[in-house]
């Protein structure tokens, strides 16, 4: 094990990509290896120290005091099969190395929108793509898991070797063990139509609804999300966008451009009459067009640099249309503080049931939510006074909450999995870490 602090019980402090909240271990233990890992968590386990994983994407979602921190970034190997049609996943790879690596053999992974988040532990909370309307959650691909568990037992996972514990590792998150890597299929796509359809915050009300409706007509092969922020007056934005509100619709679909111009053809037209008071087109921008796989990227540009950020979820089944507007409203220019809307569009391949069963949560979910806000000079209490004015509205749809996207919310862990699989994922912290020693019990 090599590691700056790893020999003293000083506070050392990684890189990461969410720097609003502190993050202070008793030990840093930077891995090279898997027997790295393995060794850090019987040294943990035999002092009764806490343990938290830290690869090379956004991860940490919350504070990290004392305990050891395993930092699993230098495992970042991708090997890909292209016969199989499969890739073997080192714990600190990003989506945006097992993209560039697949794309040779035209293939792809079910990878998220952002190429600088971490392969292996968005998997194990479920891994929502940008193809996930076709393609299913990327917890449904994967083939075998390589974890340490609490014991300190290095053990390979697969649907025949420890299924219940295979089940629980898919969309069950991090309380199980450290995992250092993982196989996962890859889907034979090469190119995609898509980008996005940017409007004027003016009208949100009419792009909220059209978009609901638009929903109900695609087929499984579209993928998208309706997303809305003021953006800051920052001088290294285009001029048009600079302290404006806005809404946009993303796109993803594997069909060919002519059939995608004809799907996308009803979100072009919104607001086309526009509100009363609204002046000029309701269009900014519109991006949609052929791309290969490896400019999916684009279609969401996250940001790519390390910030302080809060955010929090909500899983939804038949939102209604007015109140989904008002929880746009709520977050929208006359929000306390700057915060980013997300509305994903579930179902299809999401709400199969996969061969092998996993911990992956409320299938039957049609929606999304996400809610995320710069810390900057914003005190997280404000923050959640907002979210929670937002989940009351939309309260009467709300199912749970996201997993992957608890963002700095980490500090709520409650309603992350129905009461049934959360009972179950409890009996495997039971059995496979009794001490606690990768958090309390499940839920709490």
């Amino acid at each position: 094990m090599v590691s700056a602090s790893a020999g003293h019980a000083g506070p050392a402090e990684p890189p990461t990509f969410q720097t609003g909240f502190p993050i202070r271990p008793d030990r840093l233990v930077e891995a090279a290896t898997p027997e790295d890992v393995r060794q850090a968590v019987a040294y943990a386990g035999g002092r009764g120290l806490r343990v938290a994983a830290h690869a090379s994407g956004h991860g940490l979602p919350g504070p990290v005091e004392g305990g050891v921190l395993i930092a699993t970034a230098a495992l970042d190997s991708v090997e890909i099969d292209p016969v199989r049609r499969t890739v073997r996943i080192g714990a600190g790879a990003t989506w945006g190395r097992v993209i560039e690596a697949a794309a040779p053999h035209g293939l792809a992974p079910p990878n998220g929108s952002s190429p600088s988040v971490g392969a292996v532990s968005s998997t194990l909370g479920g891994g929502l793509g940008i193809l996930a309307r076709e393609f299913g959650y990327a917890a449904d691909h994967v083939r075998s898991l390589d974890v340490v568990t609490a014991d300190g037992t290095a053990r390979r996972v697969t649907p025949e070797r420890e299924p219940e514990l295979f089940w629980g590792l898919r969309g069950g998150g991090h309380r199980l063990g450290v995992v250092t890597g993982l196989e996962i299929g890859l889907v034979a796509v090469e190119r995609l139509y898509g980008g996005s359809v940017v409007f004027d915050g003016a009208w949100a009300g009419e792009v909220v609804r059209g978009y609901l409706e638009w929903t109900r007509t695609v087929p499984d092969t579209v993928t998208s999300s309706l997303a809305a922020l003021v953006y800051p007056a920052m001088p290294q934005l285009p001029e048009e966008l600079r302290g404006r509100y806005v809404i946009s619709v993303r796109v993803a679909f594997t069909g060919d451009v002519a059939e995608g111009e004809r799907l996308v053809a009803p979100l072009r037209a919104i607001g086309s009459a526009g509100p009363r008071g609204a002046t000029g087109s309701a269009v900014l921008s519109d991006s949609l067009r052929e791309m290969p796989y490896t400019e999916s990227h684009t279609i969401h540009s996250d940001p790519p640099f390390p910030h302080a950020y809060y955010g929090d979820s909500a899983v939804l089944g038949e939102p209604d249309a007015e109140r989904t507007v008002r929880a746009f409203e709520l977050a929208g220019p006359r929000a306390p503080m700057m915060t980013v809307v997300q509305f994903n569009h579930l179902g299809g391949a999401l709400a199969a049931r996969p061969e092998v069963p996993s911990a992956v949560p409320y299938r039957d979910a049609r929606f999304l939510l996400r809610l995320l806000s710069p810390l900057d000079g914003t005190e997280v209490g404000a923050v959640r006074a907002l979210y929670g004015e937002v989940g009351r509205v939309l309260e009467p749809a709300v199912l749970g909450r996201s997993l992957n996207f608890a963002f700095g919310g980490g500090d709520r862990t409650a309603g992350f999995h129905e009461p049934e699989t959360a009972k179950r994922l409890a009996g495997l912290v039971s059995q496979y870490d009794p001490a606690g020693l990768f958090g309390g019990p499940y839920g709490a």
